[in-house]
């Protein structure tokens, strides 16, 4: 007989119990929490992030941060939705805090509800519409044999905001960049120029350099949404450089939050590179692109409209990817455990 045959522990009714399922999207992981959670009020996204951020911060530090989670941990929350036809709404968190729009999260949460029964569609292709913190991403799945293989969705407007800008980086130098907006702002910038390689050889480098020119971008220039002020800000810088497979468009390395690596192509982060390339005339309407995640995993995108949005010149990013169910956890909160919300190193 195995010593755990008689194994019967169960973790005290003062602790917090957390449950979560964990996904990743092309390497990037996603925690998803499924119980334990308190009540989260608002009447919109934005406003349940606040309330979240402001009531029960220690939850994000807690599960994202060490000893349950690590640096480069990502998480989404599953609300109700905020929207008459809505499936569900989410916010997302990470080592800094809150984000605004999350692609890989968007093809992970797709995944998860359809594929664990959490909504049940007996369509082929169903159609998922989640509102999230940027407005509402209309999602489609394609399944087969009951599982599904790819999910697309439709980002909110998309934009570039600044283009061929020059910044100051304190122990870089002088930095050519663009800014763009797929959800979340970004800074765009030339691998090359700096002598970076896409992949883990420079990975310190990568995120030193990310960090250093996020945060010059941030004191040089504003970063402005035109409707609201939870979105304006710089969420990360991205390098750009050539495809490892010759029939891929790019590579992508993105730096975000706090010196977090993202593992996949970054949902958000192809969609602003669409916006500037349709916006510098480099990509058509309808034309798809494979771009390239520090892993060599890879995110298709193409610009499936264009529009105006708040008077500027902007498009409707679709972005296909893959995810995969990884694990289950529940995570217990002792409260007489000095470190239960939490630690960093980065």
């Amino acid at each position: 007989m195995k010593i755990t045959d008689n194994w019967n522990w169960q973790a005290p009714k003062d602790w917090l119990k957390i449950k979560t399922i964990e996904l990743h999207t092309g390497g990037e992981p996603l925690r998803v929490f499924t119980s334990g959670l308190p009540e989260i009020k608002g009447n919109t996204i934005l406003e349940k992030r606040k309330y979240f951020r402001d009531k029960f911060d220690y939850i994000r530090t807690g599960t994202m941060w060490e000893p349950r989670g690590h640096a480069d941990m990502y998480g989404a929350i599953i609300t109700e939705p905020t929207t008459e036809d809505g499936d569900f709404g989410t916010f997302f968190l990470h080592n800094e805090g809150y984000s605004t729009m999350c692609g890989h999260a968007m093809i992970a949460l797709v995944t998860l509800v359809l594929d664990t029964g959490m909504i049940v569609r007996d369509e082929e292709n169903p159609i998922i519409r989640i509102d999230a913190p940027p407005g509402r991403i209309t999602c489609k799945a394609f399944r087969k044999n009951g599982k599904v293989e790819k999910v697309s969705f439709k980002n909110v407007p998309s934009f570039m905001s600044l283009k061929d800008q020059v910044v100051d980086v304190p122990e870089i130098g002088k930095v050519k960049f663009d800014l763009g907006y797929g959800g979340a702002f970004y800074a765009y910038v030339q691998a090359d120029d700096l002598g970076l390689h896409l992949d883990e050889t420079d990975y310190n480098k990568l995120i030193n350099y990310g960090r250093k020119i996020k945060y010059a971008v941030m004191d040089q220039f504003e970063i402005k949404h035109p409707l609201e002020e939870d979105l304006s800000f710089l969420y990360g810088t991205i390098f750009i450089g050539k495809a490892k497979n010759l029939n891929h468009h790019s590579r992508n390395v993105c730096i975000f939050a706090d010196g977090e690596v993202d593992r996949s192509a970054t949902g958000s982060g192809v969609s602003g590179r669409a916006a500037i390339h349709f916006g510098k005339g480099e990509l058509q309407l309808n034309e798809k692109i494979i771009i390239e995640s520090i892993l060599g995993s890879t995110m298709s995108v193409k610009v499936a409209e264009t529009c105006n949005y708040e008077g500027i010149d902007a498009i409707i990013p679709e972005v296909s990817g893959t995810a995969s169910i990884t694990g289950q956890n529940e995570f217990y909160f002792d409260p007489k455990d000095p470190l239960k919300n939490g630690f960093i190193f980065r």
